[in-house]
């Protein structure tokens, strides 16, 4: 057996060195969670407008994104991110526990939704109209944790005419928060109070016309807002990161508001 000689030696040693140089350089994936079946925020298919964040932030700091898919439910931040499973997660609520949370890139409410036909403009939480109307609230959790809207209806006494969805719903369908807005369009509930994004991006696509209108007041019984800033969250260990994308939401502001205009989120203030 021949020996090799001092060129084929020292060619290999010149092509491991370059690899290596390859891997060092190469620059860190950008690694996303996010929900696989969620529209409008993100799917699997990269259609939400959380994906498309995503994909803004990755070119803007240079690195590839990737993805780990994880459904939103209760849990997920000690599940991903904070199991170190991800370096982001791309629509927290601005000051969430447990991450640091970005500049917020959009500020938006739950809403009053009914049919365009349904002759119901004007709602507030004190109408005397929600007692005798069929009203649906988002739920949370396997508890049946409620949401600001649904606590704000009980404290004035609405519960016997109201119905919960729950916000993960049956996995099994397509974007199953949508379940609150179909019973709308379908008449099988008069008023859905629905989180912001998620009823103007259903009502761009709704086979009905639908009416969108502020849940006011804003604040109920000094405790259940029901507006709220949306952020970027990331690890607290990692302020760097953090830095770097807060910089981008700044730079990239009006292209982000475009971006919110085009899924039909209503924004405040």
């Amino acid at each position: 057996m021949k020996r090799p000689t001092a060129a084929l030696l020292l060619a290999a040693i010149v092509a491991a060195l370059a690899l290596g140089l390859w891997a060092w350089l190469r620059p860190r994936p950008l690694v996303v969670c996010a929900d696989p079946n969620n529209l409008p925020f993100s799917n699997r298919a990269g259609e939400g407008f959380e994906n498309r964040l995503a994909a803004l932030l990755g070119a803007e700091l240079h690195r590839p994104v990737r993805y780990v898919w994880w459904a939103q439910r209760r849990g997920f931040v000690r599940s991903t991110i904070g199991g170190g499973s991800c370096d982001l997660w791309p629509g927290v609520s601005t000051g969430l526990d447990r991450l640091a949370t970005s500049r917020p890139y959009y500020r938006s409410t739950y809403m009053f939704v009914t049919r365009g036909d349904a002759g119901l403009s004007g709602l507030t939480l004190d109408d005397p109209r929600l007692r005798r109307l069929r009203l649906g609230v988002q739920m949370i959790g396997n508890n049946g944790g409620n949401t600001p809207p649904a606590h704000a209806l009980s404290r004035r006494g609405i519960i016997a005419n109201v119905r919960g969805f729950m916000l993960y719903g049956d996995y099994r369908t397509p974007n199953p928060p949508t379940a609150i807005l179909r019973a709308v369009a379908d008449r099988d509930i008069d008023v859905g109070l629905v989180w912001g994004p998620l009823a103007g991006w259903y009502a761009q696509h709704s086979p009905v016309k639908l009416r969108l209108e502020p849940v006011t007041p804003w604040l109920d019984g000094m405790q259940w807002p029901m507006i709220y800033e949306i952020s970027v969250g990331v690890g607290k260990d990692d302020p760097k990161l953090l830095k770097a994308i807060n910089a981008v939401l700044a730079r990239r502001r009006a292209d982000i508001a475009r971006l919110l205009q085009d899924y039909g989120v209503p924004q405040v203030g």
